[in-house]
């Protein structure tokens, strides 16, 4: 498949808007929403500086927000960085100190 993730799930959002493009326990969420809320948080992130050359945390329970989390990273044209939550906090404290990463996404 040619392009990028987050280019070919825009293009099944404009394509398939209401297919379900992801599904998490109970959660669903169809291509056009899940366009639609990485794009809402690729713009914030990027609002808070990151882009190329720039690492987000992001530290989420599996969940329909952790689809959301890598697709507006990347949207952003940042790297991730995968955080788990169930880590001990001085874990947590230093992988973030470590990497360098200057933005963190939560569920809190």
């Amino acid at each position: 498949w040619p392009g990028t993730l987050h280019s070919q799930v825009a293009e099944r959002a404009a394509e398939r808007p209401d297919t379900i493009a992801v599904v998490c326990g109970e959660d669903a969420l169809t291509y056009g929403e899940l366009d639609r809320s990485a794009n809402q948080l690729a713009h914030h992130l990027i609002s808070l500086g990151a882009g190329p050359g720039h690492l987000v945390g992001l530290s989420v329970e599996r969940s329909t927000d952790m689809a959301v989390g890598l697709l507006g990273i990347m949207k952003a044209g940042a790297a991730y960085l995968p955080l788990d939550p169930a880590y001990p906090a001085d874990r947590l404290t230093y992988m973030l100190e470590d990497s360098g990463a200057r933005l963190l996404i939560t569920h809190h």
